[in-house]
Formats: structure tokens, C-alpha cells, sequence
């Protein structure tokens, strides 16, 4: 068989798989129960590598070196409130097999072929180059630190040339986009930080920064202090499921395979019973998920809280890493500091996992809505995510090397998240309206949650932006 003739019958192959296509040949009953469901769990894992990362290593710890224990009911809350809407979300994804840029086109008014939220989406990614830029960088100064390169770890030679390995170490790791690869790769990163982690902050208690049970009642008391509404507010953004991370785990619910399984809506009881059933792994997805990522913001708080803010050490520009550091080096060694910069490099490089290949599919996506490409042409959507698997990773890190701040560039990332999470609420109830079959919806609990979700989001939104706007 000639080359060409082998591309042609690979297309063929893809095309008929493709997880964004849904054919009665791809239906499944779903599994029952927990046992039979595990192996069909997967898009949480991504989810959670993306989330412990940047928001927990960087913004949680900076924020409980700020205000010690007093915010930490807001780390609980803001990794609650938003899990009703990411549910719903992919419930309408899983039901229509149709990914969330699709969906946020439909919610009119539109400026030519986009929707006001997907412009609005585009902003945020705007600002999430800032974010990113910032992981990428941060990444880089710890390889710095443990392994400098051509002068002094600090040095501009030594993190420049690792942020170029970094960004270059992500496109070869990435390029391939198999969703097999990268929940595998997301699983294994997210054991390792989460026994790290919390295994450290459950030790603190044994070492000179012991915390009370005190310290925490006192941190649930529903108060932010004075000088901290900013940093609580970036918190809120950027932690627990933010507002692309929403968005982005409706592809990968695709991807495991949900949506393709349900199969077509024929108006059956099958297709219900099946769609109902897919579902239901999906809440399991979730909520596995969103224990790894409450327990690893609630760890990263509490180290912040215990053991820099007593010595009023706060992470700041490129001595974010070494302020960091001091959390492990105060509490177990000086040893301890390499294993921090190792696990550093996991749990920044997670996100880094997590985020190119996510963050190629939405841009694509956009670029699909906007006309360039058809989105369930397989050939071309996957040679388009390609292309911004290369290119994501190289201005991220060049946004780093010309803004040189980690901890700011986050900040930024996460205020434009809490902004942008109003846009997905109003898209959530839109679809939730005018696509999702009613006999799919949830429970009345889980609907009341819903609604108390999206109201703590609004209300949060809306001070977000007066606030960016120095209107409070």
C-alpha cells in the first residue's frame, strides 16, 4: 500500500473513532457502581493535575504566608462552590457530545461568528498567558536551583536556558496529544504531590511550627482581614475548579469516551438509561477529583500559614522558589529543600501537563467556531492542536522571561478566571434550558446546590470586577 493510501486509511481509522463523533458503533452500557467505574475514571485526574499547581503551589501558599489561618474557609468554599457547575457543564457534553466553546457560541448576543463569551474567553486566554507564563517560570527556577546552568541559579543565563528545556521538554512530551498519555502521565504526578503534601502539612504539628486546632476554628470564621480582599479574590479564581478548568473537562470527558458511549439522542429509553448511567460515572469522576484537590489547597494553606506567615516571609518575584523552600527546610532540614524543589518541579509540571494539551483543544475549538477548520474533521482538529502544542508552550515561556514574576503573573491569571466564571454560569443555565433533555437533569439537591453555586459565583464575579476596576 503507497504512503498516501496508508494516510488515507488512518484518517479512516480516526474518523471512525474519533470520540467527538457519535455513532450508534460506539455505544456502551455503562458500569454500576464504584468497582466496575474505576476504570472508566480519568478526566478528574487531568482535571486535578491542572489544579494543584499553579493556583496551590504559588497563590494558596502566598495567600495563608499573607493572612496566616485566617482565610482558610475560604479554601474550602472555593473549592466547593463551583463543582455543581463543572457537573452540569459536562452534563450537557456528555448528553450532546459537544465541547464547551461549542456550547458558549450558542448564547447570543454574537459579534460575527463569536458569541460575547467566547470573546470574553479570549481575553481571559489572554490573561492566562500571564498565568502560565508563570508556571513555565517557576518550573524553571527550580530546575535552576537544583541544577544551574552557565552561572549562578539566579542568574539570567542559567533560567533562561531552563526555560527553554522546560518549554521545549513540554512540545516532545505533549506532541503526540493521545489521551491515554496524559491521563497516565496526570495519575502518576498527582499520587506523588498529594502524599508529599499532605503528608507534610499532617506532620507539621510534630515539628517547631506546630498548628492548633485553635488556629484552625479560627481560620472558619467566615471574615477576610483587612488588606487581604485581593489576594482572597485570586484565591477564589484561580483554586478549585476555575473557570477554564470548567471548561476544559468537558473535552476530556469526550475524550475518555462518555459522550460517545450515550450514543446519538434517538428519544429512547436506551439512549436515557445510558446517558443517565454515563452520568453518573462522570459525578464519580468529579467528586474523586475534587477530594484530591480540596486536601492539596487545604495542605498548601496550612504550610503557608504555619510556617511563613510566623516569620513573615511572603513568596514574591523570583524568589518565589526559595521562599517557598522555607516551608520544608524550617520544618524538616536543610535536606528537605531539595526534595521541595523536586516536588516543586512535579507539582508546577503537572499543571504544565495538564494545561498544553487542554488549553491546544479550546483554542482550536475557538478557531473551529470562528470558521478556520471544521471541529469534527479528525485530521485537521488534531493538526491544529499540534501546531498549538508547539506554540503554547514557547510564549508562555517567553511571557515569563520578559515579565520575571511568578507569583504576580498567576495573581493576574487567577483575578481573570473569577471574572470569566460569571460568563460560564450564564452559559450553564442557558444550554442547561434550551439542550440538556430534562429527564437527564439531577436531583433536587444537587439542583439547589446548583443554584446556590451559581449565585456565590455571580456575587463573587461581579466584586471581582469592581474590584479590578478599583470600583471597591
Amino acid at each position: 500500500m503507497s504512503a498516501s493510501a496508508d494516510a488515507i486509511v488512518q484518517r479512516g481509522i480516526e474518523a471512525e473513532d474519533d470520540p467527538y463523533r457519535l455513532t450508534k458503533d460506539g455505544v456502551m452500557e455503562p458500569p454500576v457502581g464504584w468497582r466496575h467505574s474505576l476504570k472508566h475514571l480519568g478526566p478528574g485526574l487531568i482535571l486535578s493535575a491542572s489544579i494543584v499547581g499553579s493556583g496551590e503551589l504559588i497563590v494558596t501558599t502566598t495567600l495563608g504566608a499573607t493572612v496566616g489561618f485566617a482565610l482558610l474557609w475560604m479554601v474550602i468554599f472555593s473549592t466547593f462552590v463551583k463543582v455543581a457547575v463543572q457537573i452540569e457543564l459536562a452534563r450537557w457534553c456528555i448528553s450532546t457530545g459537544q465541547p464547551a466553546l461549542t456550547g458558549y457560541n450558542k448564547v447570543g448576543p454574537h459579534v460575527g461568528r463569536l458569541s460575547w463569551i467566547n470573546l470574553l474567553w479570549a481575553l481571559m486566554a489572554l490573561s492566562k498567558v500571564l498565568q502560565m507564563g508563570g508556571v513555565v517560570g517557576g518550573v524553571a527556577l527550580a530546575m535552576s536551583i537544583l541544577l544551574p546552568l552557565s552561572g549562578p541559579p539566579m542568574g539570567a543565563t542559567s533560567i533562561t536556558i531552563w526555560t527553554v528545556i522546560v518549554a521545549v521538554g513540554s512540545i516532545a512530551l505533549l506532541y503526540s496529544n493521545k489521551y491515554s498519555r496524559i491521563e497516565r502521565g496526570a495519575g502518576i504526578l498527582v499520587v506523588i504531590f498529594s502524599f508529599i503534601t499532605i503528608g507534610i502539612a499532617l506532620g507539621l504539628p510534630f515539628t517547631p511550627y506546630a498548628y492548633s486546632m485553635d488556629d484552625i476554628a479560627s481560620g472558619l470564621s467566615f471574615a477576610i482581614p483587612a488588606g487581604a480582599v485581593g489576594a482572597a479574590i485570586a484565591m477564589f479564581g484561580i483554586t478549585g475548579v476555575g473557570a477554564d478548568e470548567l471548561t476544559f473537562y468537558t473535552y476530556w470527558c469526550i475524550e475518555k469516551g462518555y459522550a460517545r458511549h450515550v450514543g446519538p439522542n434517538d428519544g429512547s429509553e436506551a439512549w436515557q438509561r445510558r446517558a443517565k448511567g454515563w452520568i453518573s460515572v462522570m459525578y464519580k469522576d468529579a467528586f474523586l477529583s475534587w477530594v484530591i484537590y480540596t486536601f492539596g489547597t487545604i495542605a498548601f494553606f496550612i504550610m503557608g500559614a504555619a510556617v511563613l506567615n510566623p516569620q513573615g516571609v511572603v513568596p514574591q518575584g523570583n524568589e518565589m522558589i526559595t521562599a517557598l523552600s522555607r516551608m520544608y527546610t524550617d520544618t524538616l532540614g536543610q535536606w528537605a529543600g531539595t526534595v521541595f524543589l523536586l516536588g516543586a518541579v512535579v507539582v508546577l509540571g503537572s499543571t504544565l501537563w495538564a494545561a498544553v494539551p487542554s488549553w491546544s483543544r479550546m483554542y482550536v475549538n475557538l478557531l473551529a467556531e470562528m470558521g478556520v477548520l471544521e471541529w469534527r474533521d479528525t485530521a485537521a482538529r488534531l493538526r491544529w492542536i499540534r501546531i498549538f502544542t508547539i506554540a503554547l508552550p514557547l510564549i508562555w515561556g517567553a511571557a515569563y522571561l520578559f515579565m520575571r514574576s511568578p507569583v504576580l503573573m498567576v495573581q493576574i491569571g487567577g483575578i481573570a478566571t473569577g471574572i470569566f466564571l460569571l460568563a460560564v454560569v450564564v452559559a450553564v443555565w442557558h444550554l442547561r434550558r434550551t439542550e440538556t433533555d430534562p429527564r437527564l437533569y439531577g436531583s433536587g439537591a444537587f439542583n439547589a446546590l446548583l443554584v446556590v453555586s451559581s449565585i456565590a459565583i455571580v456575587l463573587l464575579g461581579i466584586y471581582t470586577g469592581l474590584s479590578a476596576l478599583k470600583l471597591v
